[in-house]
């Protein structure tokens, strides 16, 4: 989808770059501590370390901010998992490795991933598709994992099956952030991945029986 064009009176691109990010920076603290609509954009413009007047030359709305926030997320968790998160082997271990390193870039961007699902909401229905493009894109990674595993035979699951269980991993790594509070008391981050790895893995094994047993 097309990213949506965030107007400026500035010209210098690299000026614009360089005064979103602090924007952004800013705004996603005060987004995390107030929410959306109870932050002003005199709030944001002092948070940023620059005047309403000059927050204006770079911006034309709330939303604007509100967007340019949630696709820095979006862009950042993605170049985390494009990073760390492999197309494998196939092999069981392989996919346990990559599930452990998704669930830690949710764990190492939590705040940023709760603020996102907290206040895209508020986006335009433009502006939240565009955005929610890239989560599908992010799952589709995911899926591209679980695919090498049963290209090589480790489980047999139809097309539907491997991206409904991609969309569970990704649900259980984001579930560490917005579950925090409660879940945080009971597990480590390491306990965490184990535990949810294992009922991943086990589920693929059940599928993979109930595949075969269908077919006879």
């Amino acid at each position: 989808m097309k990213k949506r064009e965030v107007h400026a009176s500035v010209k210098d691109e690299q000026l614009i770059i360089m005064r979103r990010n602090q924007i952004i920076k800013g705004a996603a603290i005060l987004f995390k501590e107030k929410g959306f609509h109870r932050t002003t954009t005199r709030e944001i413009a002092k948070a940023a370390g620059f005047s309403i007047g000059t927050l204006y030359e770079y911006i034309r709305t709330k939303e604007d901010v509100l967007y340019l926030v949630c696709d820095f997320i979006y862009d950042e968790v993605k170049a985390r998992l494009q990073k760390e998160v492999k197309l494998n082997n196939g092999t069981i271990e392989s996919l346990k490795l990559n599930i452990a390193y998704f669930f830690q870039v949710m764990n190492d961007m939590q705040d940023e991933v709760l603020v996102m699902y907290q206040e895209a909401k508020s986006l335009s229905k433009d502006a939240l598709a565009y955005v929610l493009n890239k989560e599908i894109e992010m799952v589709r990674m995911i899926e591209l994992v679980i695919e090498r595993c049963v290209e090589n035979g480790e489980f047999n699951l139809p097309k539907a099956q491997i991206t409904l269980c991609a969309h569970n991993i990704f649900v259980q790594g984001q579930m560490w952030g917005f579950r925090r509070w409660a879940l945080q008391r009971l597990f480590t981050l390491e306990e965490y991945i184990e535990y949810q790895t294992t009922l991943v893995t086990q589920g693929f094994a059940q599928k993979t029986s109930m595949s075969v047993c269908s077919k006879t």
